[in-house]
């Protein structure tokens, strides 16, 4: 005797399923940044062109045979040769040297301001940001304090009552740079702290400190970094304006704005002690233009298609 034997809907067994694939961690939105940015030919150049600066400065004592300050007379003027690359200046100095050790000391100033205006910066625009209020009122007028007079201007005027040295300079242009980041991270701040995961840490007691650490900050870095990249290039074209009206680096140092000064009276005789200087001042602030840009184009969800 056969029997059939139907099947409903309950019974009836599963079609196998294509394996799936295992679940892994979520692509890093870093790791895509740089795969994209690895294709950005003008960032790649950027890139490429701060690289050199930095090797031409970390290797200065070890490719040249001069100190930065060490004088010969009688070879003053000399254009560039086999024995100096790109000539010497007014004090019989070689040039190639001075830009080497130039390039040491205009990006430590470039480093060291925007990472001082990059701090407090941040705690400044963090607090207004995240507090509101009489705090977010009086720190924005303070901002627009200093946003209201020209960088460069605001500058001397810090440099004329500090002083003029170096160090001087490096303070003022971070001073300068301050409410340029402050007023970045204010904005980003007032529109993360009413996010949804910003509401749910604070329901679970999730303390104040820990929400702008842990939250706030973390997705506050790419605009960030884009910010600070683009600062060493103002930064650095600021130390040179200070240099070249001589409120910044005193000689000896090779600063490369003051370089420029103390050339400027042999444009005819002597040009390359002035072209040099330029080109690298010029080049060094391209690098970090270029690159900025490419970080902006792949770090801001705007600017992709």
């Amino acid at each position: 005797m056969q029997t059939n034997v139907e099947m409903g809907p309950s019974t009836q067994i599963p079609p196998k399923r294509p394996e799936e694939p295992e679940m892994g961690a979520p692509p890093s939105l870093w790791r895509d940044a740089l795969r994209q940015l690895r294709k950005n030919r003008f960032a790649i150049t950027g890139f490429f062109i701060i690289l050199f600066f930095v090797l031409l400065g970390f290797i200065a004592p070890f490719v040249t045979p001069y100190g930065f300050d060490e004088q010969v007379i009688s070879d003053r003027l000399q254009p560039p040769s086999a024995t100096h690359w790109l000539g010497t200046d007014d004090l019989g100095r070689d040039i190639f040297t001075r830009i080497a050790y130039g390039a040491r000391l205009s990006l430590q100033v470039g480093f060291f301001a925007v990472i001082g205006a990059l701090f407090f910066g941040t705690i400044l625009g963090v607090l207004a940001g995240y507090y509101g209020r009489w705090v977010d009122m009086l720190i924005s007028r303070f901002f627009d304090i200093l946003l209201a007079f020209p960088s460069i201007l605001l500058a001397i005027a810090i440099v004329a009552i500090l002083g003029a040295s170096l160090q001087n300079a490096l303070i003022a242009i971070a001073i300068v740079n301050i409410p340029i980041f402050g007023r970045l991270v204010r904005s980003r701040v007032i529109s993360l702290r009413e996010e949804e995961f910003i509401m749910a840490a604070r329901a679970q007691g999730m303390k104040n400190g820990r929400i702008l650490l842990h939250h706030i900050l973390p997705n506050s870095m790419a605009p960030l970094i884009v910010q600070s990249t683009l600062g060493f290039g103002t930064a650095i074209l600021d130390a040179a304006g200070l240099g070249f009206l001589g409120l910044g680096a005193q000689p000896p140092l090779p600063e490369w704005g003051k370089m420029l000064a103390d050339s400027r009276d042999f444009i005819q005789l002597a040009p390359w002690t002035l072209i040099v200087p330029g080109v690298c001042i010029v080049l060094v602030v391209l690098g970090f233009n270029l690159m900025g840009d490419g970080l902006r184009d792949v770090l801001d969800p705007k600017m992709k298609n």
